[in-house]
């Protein structure tokens, strides 16, 4: 006799809490703040209201459109991963606060997904063009970097670099939606600011809470490959280079005063990179990566508050 399988337990508005679970939504809010502290530091004060608004839908569902194509890219990986995770291992996990991989545990069906997806790329890319057009190329590349991200989960560790390089596609884009001709030396310091904090502070943590399983589904991540104590050390290090060029951007950006701006931002990268890092780099832990992995999420959101802060002080 064939067994139907149970009924999904998420009716109603219970299957939007899939879907936002799907993008990560929870953690795509705290993403929206670098974006928005990118293009007040690169202006030193804050956008036009339309470039602000505009700005803000382009990145809202370009976060949640990139987000929601990594489940899709990479649902068989996922669906095999879940099968040996018990829910004591999500617990305190930042993406894991709602529904982790709802598509590959089958709550969500896969064209229902892809709809989902398609719709917030249409959106991000109509606002994105509607800002600069070269804002629309980089959403296109990111997309497109995203699935070769996942792709690569059996092949090579090094496909970490392409997730640095897709986490600073928003903060790009953001210059670029304030800026037509941004001085390519400061917009390299921004790329590579973005790009360790996500090396550092969320590409080897994330994959450090998904270690037994990604060793067991013969996936290549950084630490499965280097070990833990590789693994701690490229995050340090990473984390160490990211403050490190973040206060260089700092001081060359125009917003002022810096006596706020720049010891408060050392002082969030500290707390929030440096000091949770050290802490994993030191007992080398799963604990002590999920910890990594939250506070640094935090980060941008720090930093936005400490922009604000900076403006009231003018």
């Amino acid at each position: 006799m064939r067994h139907l399988p149970p009924p999904s337990p998420y009716t109603g508005l219970g299957r939007l809490k899939l879907f936002l679970a799907l993008s990560r939504t929870p953690h795509g809010l705290l993403d929206l703040a670098t974006p928005v502290v990118v293009a007040i530091l690169w202006l030193g004060g804050l956008p036009p209201g339309s470039v602000m608004t505009l700005g803000l839908l382009a990145a809202f569902a370009g976060y949640t459109a990139v987000y929601a194509l990594n489940d899709l890219v990479d649902y068989r990986g996922d669906r095999e991963k879940l099968r040996g995770t018990s829910p004591e291992r999500q617990s305190g996990y930042l993406d894991a606060v709602m529904v982790r991989h709802p598509l590959a545990q089958g709550f969500l069906g896969l064209p229902e997904a892809v709809a989902w997806t398609g719709f917030w790329v249409s959106i991000s890319l109509a606002c994105a063009w509607r800002l600069n057009p070269v804002c629309a190329l980089i959403l296109v590349a990111g997309c497109l970097l995203e699935g070769v991200y996942c792709l690569l989960l059996r092949v090579s560790q090094l496909r970490a670099l392409i997730s640095g390089m897709v986490k600073t596609m928003g903060g790009l884009a953001a210059v670029f939606a304030v800026d037509p001709c941004p001085e390519p030396g400061l917009l390299l310091l921004l790329f590579l600011w973005l790009f360790f904090w996500e090396i550092g502070g969320q590409n080897v943590p994330a994959d450090w809470h998904d270690l037994e399983e990604d060793a067991a589904l013969g996936a290549r991540t950084i630490p499965v490959y280097y070990g833990a104590k590789g693994a701690s050390t490229i995050a340090l290090i990473s984390l160490a280079m990211s403050v490190i060029i973040g206060g260089v951007f700092l001081i060359i950006a125009p917003l002022t005063p810096k006596w706020l701006l720049l010891p408060g931002a050392l002082l969030a990268g500290f707390a929030l990179l440096l000091l949770p890092g050290w802490r994993l780099f030191r007992l080398r832990r799963r604990e002590q990566a999920s910890a990594l992995f939250n506070q640094a999420s935090y980060y941008p959101l720090c930093l936005l508050v400490i922009v604000g802060l900076t403006l009231l002080c003018r």
